[in-house]
């Protein structure tokens, strides 16, 4: 475990790099003459360019990008095959090492098999129920003042706002202090780590977003590394210590670059999607301000219950706030592509996708099938009702992941969620500015084009 194990039973040494023709079977696109503008030119209506190709080619079907050739496969049942990873067959370390390896190396995401199961065990100690508890007092207490002097402002933009306040929990919870001066850089290393993932040039470039990046992970490794040394043999409840003084199950404590690549992660998978999540929930809000009112009526009547406190035990009473949560990220998922790689050939919807292939599945627009979503550009939380969900396949709503990568804080995230909002939403109501387009960068992780402007009324 002191060593990153790169070498994988499952994963072939000559793993072969599938070309067009090796493709040409397949329904698709035809090579460009420049494919990075193909790549532009997805990146500027990414949903809609996954629409175009879905009514163009069906459920399966040949793409290039910048990564050069790949397959496609949209639906329920092509998320169960590549999640579920049932025959072993889709790597997620190669998935994604295209797009993250300069960045978040060696994070949970980018392992596979038996090295992702023992570190996800070792990591699954800081997200047990005597921790988690912990954690909702920081974030109660964090949210409540973070967002306290929210209503007395004019109209101010929503998400800068609650991207600084989630990166404000984020230190409580993951390293049990606060930010301190080193804030705005970790911040601004996080932001250009995230753009670099998918910037066209992939080589860090001086002047590059790509080169922004690698500087950006530069410093959180010297940030990190600095701070273990502070936390071994320490007892403490935020997740940082905890990993620190994990060990396997031979007692064997993770390395300080496993201990730095883990924190990176995780740190960007809570703080970034995590703001994406808070932001499109806050904007369907907005707009169906009747929604607001029964999240409100729930709110207090826990309030009413517990004294006016969050407690653990209360954040299941969230059903409704959790029929919208779950509607929002629905329409608008904090993760909208996954990429995996295929260890060997197989068959899908009578397509046979050859060893090799660059395989991306879509919950973007998988989330917008009508055949899986009846009316699907419609907002109705209802749909997560237990009677409406009855008989839906397993793999229709993704927006975490599935199998065995399943995302580890999706609790940790459930939880500051609802803590959120039951700190806004008890006393205040969201209006949404007049200016606002209600309009999404989709790519790499949803984010409101113009900040989401409103306001934020006492009631």
């Amino acid at each position: 475990m002191n060593a990153h194990s790169k070498a994988q039973a499952f994963i072939p040494a000559d793993l072969p790099e599938p070309t067009f023709a090796d493709l040409a079977h397949l329904p698709g696109m035809t090579p460009a003459r420049i494919p990075v503008l193909r790549t532009i030119k997805f990146l500027q209506d990414p949903l809609g360019r996954s629409h175009q190709m879905h009514d163009d080619y069906g459920r399966v079907f040949r793409r290039q990008d910048f990564g050069g050739w790949g397959v496609s496969m949209i639906g329920p049942e092509a998320n169960e095959l590549v999640l579920f990873n049932k025959d072993k067959i889709f790597s997620s370390s190669l998935g994604w090492n295209p797009v993250l390896e300069n960045l978040f190396p060696h994070g949970l995401m980018l392992m596979d098999f038996d090295e992702h199961r023992i570190h996800r065990k070792a990591l699954s100690v800081a997200f047990k129920t005597e921790p988690m508890q912990h954690y909702l007092g920081e974030l109660n207490g964090g949210i409540a003042r973070g967002i306290a002097a929210w209503p007395n402002e004019p109209e101010f933009k929503f998400y800068p706002a609650i991207k600084a306040l989630t990166l404000d929990l984020a230190a409580a919870s993951f390293l049990g202090v606060p930010w301190g001066p080193d804030a705005k850089k970790i911040n601004k290393a996080f932001v250009d780590m995230v753009l670099a993932s998918v910037a066209v040039v992939r080589k860090p470039l001086p002047l590059t977003a790509m080169r922004r990046g690698v500087k950006g992970r530069e410093f959180m490794c010297e940030f990190f590394g600095r701070e273990i040394p502070k936390r071994l043999g320490q007892a403490g409840d935020d997740i940082f210590t905890q990993i620190c003084n994990t060990t396997d199950d031979e007692g064997v404590p993770l390395s300080d670059q496993a201990i730095i690549d883990h924190m990176n992660f995780l740190m960007m998978a809570a703080h970034d999607t995590t703001t994406s999540s808070i932001s499109s929930t806050v904007h369907f809000l907005g707009q169906y301000p009747e929604w607001q009112d029964k999240v409100r009526a729930e709110i207090l009547a826990i309030k009413a219950r517990t004294g006016g406190e969050l407690t653990y035990a209360a954040l299941a009473e969230m059903e409704t706030l959790e029929m919208v949560f779950k509607e929002s990220l629905r329409l608008i998922p904090p993760v909208p592509s996954m990429p995996r790689r295929a260890l060997k050939s197989f068959v899908f919807m009578n397509h046979v996708i050859p060893a090799g292939s660059h395989v991306g599945i879509n919950p973007m627009l998988t989330h917008r099938l009508p055949d899986v979503w009846p009316d699907p550009e419609r907002f109705d939380p209802l749909r997560f009702t237990p009677e409406n969900s009855k008989g839906r396949h397993k793999y229709a709503w993704v927006p975490f992941g599935g199998g065995g990568h399943m995302c580890l804080g999706l609790h940790f995230a459930y939880m500051q969620v609802k803590s959120f909002f039951f700190h806004l939403l008890a006393e205040n109501r969201i209006v949404l500015s007049d200016s606002y387009r209600g309009e999404f960068n989709m790519f790499p992780i949803p984010k409101p084009k113009d900040g989401l402007p409103l306001r934020i009324e006492v009631i």
